[in-house]
């Protein structure tokens, strides 16, 4: 079966990717639940299979729907780890971070802050 669009525009997706000297952020925005988990999952295979690095989930504006949003967390966590790349949870919200606790999964899954626009990329000189 195809689905047929007629003309429209493929609706964007929950996932953006981007490329980082020290590995990728995938900024992902909307709700995680079995509707747009196979999307999301597929977006992250294919990030974990282009090369070495920190793989950074940023879950700011994402929201766990369900049981399948948590159950994609830990598959890529363990994909991740087979690929020898480090997973961090980038500013998960309040409610994902309560979630995570809930469940003990913040004891698996590493969680950062990110950092600021204006923090210095270079240490000062000093005198």
């Amino acid at each position: 079966m195809t689905l047929n669009t007629r003309g429209r525009a493929p609706k964007p997706g929950p996932v953006l990717v981007l490329d980082a000297p020290d590995g990728h952020d995938v900024i992902i925005e909307g709700r995680l639940d079995v509707h747009t988990v196979p999307d999301i999952r597929d977006a992250i295979h294919d990030v974990i299979a282009r090369g070495p690095g920190e793989l950074r989930l940023h879950l700011r504006d994402a929201e766990i729907g369900d049981a399948t949003g948590l159950g994609v967390l830990v598959h890529i966590h363990r994909r991740a780890s087979r690929e020898q790349r480090q997973l961090f949870l980038v500013d998960p919200s309040d409610r994902t971070a309560r979630l995570l606790r809930g469940c003990r999964l913040d004891r698996i899954l590493a969680s950062r802050h990110a950092a600021p626009a204006h923090a210095a990329t270079v240490a000062p000189l000093t005198a």
